[in-house]
């Protein structure tokens, strides 16, 4: 099959590759329908992401029909059209059985790698490095589904691809990211980052009662997005004369939101200021592997007592965090991958109530030979670029 594959740093390429095969009873393979491109594989693309190796599969947010299962899966048949969570999760362990999918104790087999680097492990995810599993992405004409049982959600009505893709990954991600929040109703909540992640998270908001959403970016065509789709008060940080914590203590004056989302995670924009310089010229040199100018400008700006939530992803150490501040303002920090499980049902649900439609997001659609140069269109945010749909 045709699949798109990591070569290094800035290197992917459409590669062919073996057809995946049933390797356990409780396995399952799709045919690829539609898959994306996240904002999270644009960390392995620029080498932030470790243990990641030449010839490896992308991709995390895909969907398609089942052609096989194992003989354990009796919960899909060959046909059954399918939404795959981002997450591989066992649904026995003691995480997953408290919900917390992203956590299980089970799926990953290179947990000790994970357990080296942070502690303990995570759950296994699709396309998204050894140290996270090793497993094949769904950028490719097929992928095999560990745990079948337990993850995909059949889709059973007329919804087309482009409107249920999302559950995969952004549409959860964004809605954990303002239910992590704890907003309570009439709340200002800013968002820092308007990609796709960003973009569900202040729909999120809103469901969850906010009174006022606020979003940060410097991409005009993302702003906009926030102010039509999300009904948000936006900032511009690059155009803004003033600096964005001077402008949020106006905007509510004086006491800051009361709940801020870092949907940009370890990349943060270089965007004029010191701290951020300081941290490219780190990573450039190895020196540091994340950006963190978004937290740090997060602590600052959040109300005292208010709530910080993230689902930006950050890999590894992070410098110059104002932890004193955080503490003497007795913010509250809430993070973590999604457990994205936890969420289709309900999502779903409000995509067929027609209370949100997630394909508002697309701006490019294309057939997977088109990946790589999509890659670098959506990296260097090109030609409107704010999410790419493929096709294989």
């Amino acid at each position: 099959m045709k699949a798109l594959c990591w070569h290094g740093k800035g290197d992917v390429r459409i590669d062919n590759v073996d057809d995946p095969k049933i390797l356990d009873p409780r396995d399952a393979i799709i045919r690829i329908t539609t898959t994306c491109i996240c904002g999270s594989d644009l960390h392995l693309l620029d080498g932030y992401m470790p243990t990641m190796e030449s010839g490896d599969i992308m991709g995390h947010e895909n969907m398609g029909e089942v052609v096989e299962v194992g003989s354990a899966v009796k919960n899909l048949k060959k046909g059954d059209r399918v939404v795959v969570p981002f997450t591989i999760s066992c649904g026995e362990c003691y995480f997953c059985k408290k919900g917390l999918f992203s956590m299980c104790d089970v799926s990953n087999p290179n947990a000790e790698i994970a357990r080296k680097a942070m502690g303990h492990s995570p759950a296994g995810c699709f396309g998204f490095s050894h140290m996270l599993g090793g497993f094949s992405g769904g950028q490719a004409e097929y992928l095999r589904i560990p745990y079948a049982d337990v993850g995909p959600i059949k889709i059973e009505s007329g919804l087309e691809d482009e409107q249920v893709v999302f559950l995969s990954d952004i549409f959860p991600t964004g809605y954990m990211a303002a239910e992590n929040c704890g907003i309570e109703p009439g709340d200002t909540v800013a968002v820092w980052g308007c990609g796709p992640v960003g973009q569900f998270a202040i729909q999120s908001a809103w469901m969850l009662g906010a009174g006022r959403v606020i979003a940060i970016d410097c991409v005009e065509e993302r702003l906009r997005m926030a102010e039509t789709h999300g009904k948000a008060e936006t900032i511009n940080f690059m155009e803004n004369k003033e600096k964005v914590y001077d402008t949020l203590m106006e905007m509510t004056a004086g006491r800051g939101p009361d709940r801020c989302i870092d949907a940009v995670g370890c990349e943060a924009h270089v965007g004029g200021r010191l701290d951020s310089y300081i941290d490219k010229v780190k990573t450039l040199t190895l020196l540091g592997t994340d950006r963190a100018h978004v937290i740090r400008e997060a602590i600052r700006c959040c109300r005292k007592g208010g709530t910080i939530s993230v689902p930006g992803v950050y890999v590894g150490m992070l410098d110059n965090i104002p932890f004193g501040a955080a503490m003497n303002k007795g913010i509250t920090f809430k993070m973590g991958q999604t457990h994205v499980q936890h969420y289709l049902r309900p999502l779903l649900k409000k995509i067929e109530s027609g209370e949100i439609d997630p394909s508002f997001i697309i701006t490019h659609r294309a057939p997977l030979s088109d990946a790589p140069e999509l890659y670098k269109t959506f990296r260097d945010k090109k030609d409107g670029c704010i999410k790419v749909v493929l096709k294989p």
